[in-house]
């Protein structure tokens, strides 16, 4: 039986709709705001469970160049200034274990990068802080994979786990999503994650940095509570095209509104059908 995972006051993987959603890197305390403030109002608006999401470093760049976001202990401040501004969970990256109990202090969810969901130390220092810990699955990794990787964060005393899709990668710049790992995952007992805007990213495409598509997150997201995930993981911003990490498959904030009603029309009426 699947596990719900309590947050604060709502629970994710039960009758309700969460999504994670945010600019991709933290760019400015501005644009933070303006997307918290904008997405707190549409969920609220839709009755769907909201948990904002930014990252303070994106250190799987592909030039050194790239722009990666101001750091872990700016960044923090940066993200405590939105929880307690828009009274919101707050969701972010880890890479390194000593990142986990700093950053544990201001978010409720510590996310273990896809590229560094077998490293064992990371998931351990996770795992120890207490915090839900939601590991998104490899590029590399077929889904039945991610067992031993559960089992590392259980086997070190904490029980609240989500799993993330974000597609696989068979190299020539593309990743393609096998929407039956949604319910192989599943079968390990916690609530997956259908991340739709990571799924569109095209990786190294552009030479020097990552190309996208996000003509088609809706119809990924669309097909993800389709076949029954439990939330969805969005990366939204203000102007895209005008972002300096992943605007290619960022979705406008613009057009979050019409997305979310979609989705949560598909994810109530398969809840209803199990």
């Amino acid at each position: 039986m699947k596990k719900r995972i309590k947050l604060g006051n709502f629970e994710i993987g039960g009758e309700k709709l969460t999504i994670l959603a945010g600019p991709c890197a933290i760019e400015s305390q501005d644009i933070l705001n303006k997307t918290a403030e904008k997405l707190k109002e549409i969920t609220e608006k839709l009755d769907i469970n909201f948990i904002f999401k930014s990252s303070f470093d994106k250190a799987n760049r592909s030039s050194i160049t790239s722009f990666r976001g101001p750091g872990m202990e700016k960044g923090l401040v940066m993200l405590e200034k939105v929880k307690k501004e828009f009274d919101l969970p707050i969701v972010t990256d880890i890479h390194t274990p000593d990142q986990a109990a700093p950053v544990a202090e201001v978010a409720d969810i510590l996310q273990i990068p896809a590229f560094l969901c077998r490293q064992t130390d990371l998931l351990v220092a996770a795992a120890k802080t207490g915090k839900v810990v939601n590991i998104k699955k490899g590029q590399f990794l077929a889904p039945e994979q991610m067992g031993p990787l559960i089992k590392k964060v259980e086997d070190s005393g904490n029980g609240n786990i989500l799993v993330t899709d974000r597609g696989t990668t068979f190299g020539y710049n593309n990743l393609v999503v096998d929407f039956r790992g949604i319910p192989v995952m599943q079968e390990f007992g916690y609530p997956v994650v259908f991340d739709a805007t990571h799924s569109v990213q095209l990786p190294g495409a552009n030479g020097c940095s990552s190309g996208g598509d996000r003509r088609f997150v809706p119809y990924l997201a669309k097909a993800a509570m389709a076949v029954g995930a439990d939330s969805l993981f969005f990366e939204i911003h203000p102007e895209p095209d005008k972002a300096l990490c992943d605007g290619a498959n960022m979705v406008p904030l613009d057009k979050a509104e019409a997305l979310f009603k979609n989705c949560k029309a598909i994810f109530e009426l398969i809840r209803s059908q199990a």
